[in-house]
Formats: structure tokens, sequence, C-alpha cells
């Protein structure tokens, strides 16, 4: 998934709009941009709006590396989780700051 030029997070509002591999957009709302693992890699978790509208219990989470660019901080690419054991320690990471944020 590394397209960096084509994702995008509005400043006013925290909404990525990913472009998809069959040139789709899909709007996401950012729920957290946090470090995880012991070589503090930064995630990114996302919520399709999509499922958010539809006002259902379950929704899908989406979670990536992101990979902000070393020329330029405005662009990022986002890359797949492929590894159950990094999965693992994002899921976990990201439920701890959830958890802090409900207290």
């Amino acid at each position: 998934m590394s397209e960096s030029t084509e994702n995008y997070i509005e400043e006013d509002n925290p909404i990525l709009h990913l472009e998809l591999e069959d040139g789709r957009i899909m709007d996401c709302a950012v729920i957290a941009i946090f470090e995880a693992g012991s070589d503090q890699q930064t995630y990114i978790a996302l919520i399709p709006i999509e499922d958010l509208e539809k006002d259902e219990e379950e929704t899908a989470l989406l979670l990536y590396r992101y990979v902000i660019s070393p020329d330029d901080a405005d662009v990022f690419s986002l890359d797949n989780i492929e590894d159950d054991e990094e999965y693992q320690v994002v899921t976990s990471t990201l439920d701890e700051i959830l958890e802090e944020e409900t207290l």
C-alpha cells in the first residue's frame, strides 16, 4: 500500500483520504497516530467514515505502519502490517491508549 502521494490528512478534521489499490478513495477517521514496539515504529489507526455513519456496534479498524518521508514531513506512506506478532503488539498498545483516554 505504500502510495504516499495520494493519501493526506485534513488539518481541521482528522480525516484521511485513503486511495485504494483500485483507485477509489475511502475517507477514514484518524483514531490515533502512535508509536509501538521496541523499535518505536509509528502506526496509524483508522475507521472508515462509512462504517461510522452506519451507526453499527462493529466497525472495521484499519491499522498501518505510518512512515513519514525523511525529505518532507508532509509526505507519508502507509504500509501493511503483515507479521502477526507485530500486529498483536500494535493492537495491545492501541488498546492501552484508548483505555487511558476513556479514564
